[in-house]
């Protein structure tokens, strides 16, 4: 069977664009910022058990209206009977023949509660799950948006680092073939060669650390979106980092107070935990039920005397009744129950104290970090321009003779470090942002468009 023919432009044909285009057509496009966080929103253990734990509490707030809507039932029976009937000889009455008979039953029944204040307490309590199963849901993504934050930056600090180490590398290597040549020609001793090569081999053994932490970094990554081969797109040359919002610490802190999904969870809890004490105390109060009743009783061949005998019989009733019960003696339960919610109530208010005093402290903590920050980073780049130019008149004084390998190969390592420094101060920063507004609690997905804005198609 021969194979169908297909006409197509043969490659060499092809312009030096197209063949290109068909080299990296198979290649894995670089993602943004916001592309690797749908990822590992649609991936991330922990946050899809976060969703689930939503969804479940959504059903139990469900739950809780069920005990102020009626209950009704069905039943059915269905009974054999054989009776036998024996008198005493000396009686004097009639004997009655042995007979048996087949009783049918059905009924239904509705019992609506009227007044239970523990299951309207519980009913209140259902309804706080909502606000519970909102806050946890948050505080999951929240927290999913600074770990993805985090990780996407830590990769490309260890790819500058990677980068910056091959770059001081290829520069020492030139400056021990430059020691090598001037020792040849006897302008310089062979202390600047060994100077140049344990540099060198020093770079090379950084080189190596850096190549490992780059890998490390990236299966972190791929582990919050199960995804290999990632490429994180890179800050663009030249871009300025967004702005900071210029309001104060008590203003985020204020926030924080109103918006923390871990105060709101407290407070929550706090609130759940009166209701139960309403639920204990509920036990000294009366219950009032009305109940409805429907029967039907069907008896087959009920009996053989009386002015009927063999005659099927049919019975059909129906009741309602209104039921009020007070406790009187449980053996102190209740009063055990009442001692025991008040201390659980107190515990939840001291939660709800403890937690504030967290997120006023993570708050102030991640404000004063990210000023830090930006004063690091204008540092950094004062000293980024600072050591190029002692890197350069080094060169220059080596050069000329006023200045020996050593003060060269250190202004490099310097000039380096610094590039280093400054790359990692600008990623904290941008993450630092996302931390401040995560511990004031209004980080949305929304915030990681400004990052993502800053990033090279």
């Amino acid at each position: 069977m021969s194979l169908p023919h297909f006409h197509a432009t043969p490659l060499r044909r092809l312009p030096l664009t197209a063949l290109l285009s068909l080299a990296f057509a198979g290649a894995s496009q670089a993602q943004s910022l916001v592309d690797i966080y749908e990822m590992a929103k649609g991936y991330d253990a922990t946050y899809q058990s976060a969703k689930a734990q939503y969804d479940a509490n959504l059903a139990k707030a469900d739950q809780g209206k069920a005990a102020l809507l009626p209950t009704v039932g069905l039943n059915a029976e269905v009974t054999r009977a054989d009776r036998e009937i024996t008198y005493s000889p000396t009686s004097g009455g009639t004997k009655v023949p042995d007979y048996y008979y087949t009783s049918q039953t059905s009924g239904l029944k509705a019992v609506q509660p009227l007044y239970r204040p523990a299951n309207l307490a519980t009913y209140r309590q259902s309804q706080k799950g909502l606000e519970l199963a909102t806050a946890a849901l948050s505080q999951a993504e929240q927290d999913l948006i600074v770990r993805v934050s985090q990780a996407y930056f830590d990769m490309l600090t260890a790819q500058d680092n990677l980068t910056f180490v091959q770059a001081q590398k290829a520069a020492v290597a030139e400056q021990l073939a430059s020691a090598k040549r001037n020792f040849e020609v006897g302008t310089a001793t062979i202390t600047d060669t060994r100077e140049a090569q344990a540099r060198f081999d020093l770079v090379t053994a950084q080189e190596i650390a850096a190549d490992n932490d780059l890998r490390v970094k990236s299966v972190a990554l791929e582990l919050l979106v199960g995804k290999a081969g990632l490429k994180p797109q890179r800050i663009q040359t030249g871009a300025v980092l967004p702005p900071v919002d210029g309001q104060g610490v008590d203003s985020w802190i204020a926030q924080s107070e109103q918006a923390h999904p871990a105060i709101q969870l407290a407070r929550v809890g706090l609130d759940v935990a009166k209701l139960e004490t309403e639920k204990a105390v509920a036990g000294h109060k009366p219950t009032v039920d009305l109940t409805l009743e429907y029967g039907n009783m069907k008896n087959i061949n009920a009996t053989t005397v009386g002015p009927n005998p063999g005659v099927d019989q049919k019975i059909t009733s129906g009741s309602a009744k209104v039921t009020f019960t007070l406790p009187l003696y449980a053996g102190n339960s209740t009063q055990n129950r009442i001692r025991e919610t008040t201390a659980l109530e107190e515990k939840a208010r001291m939660d709800l104290e403890g937690a504030q005093r967290q997120v006023t402290q993570a708050t102030r903590t991640a404000y004063l970090g990210l000023q830090s920050g930006l004063g690091q980073v204008k540092a950094y780049e004062a000293a980024e321009a600072s050591s190029q130019v002692a890197l350069d008149a080094n060169k220059l004084g080596y050069q000329v003779g006023v200045r020996i390998n050593i003060d060269v190969l250190n202004s490099q390592s310097q000039l380096y470090q610094t590039k280093r420094d400054l790359a990692k101060a600008r990623y904290d920063v941008l993450v630092g942002q996302l931390k401040l507004r995560q511990a004031a609690g209004v980080l949305k997905a929304e915030d990681l468009q400004p990052i993502n804005a800053l990033l090279a198609p």
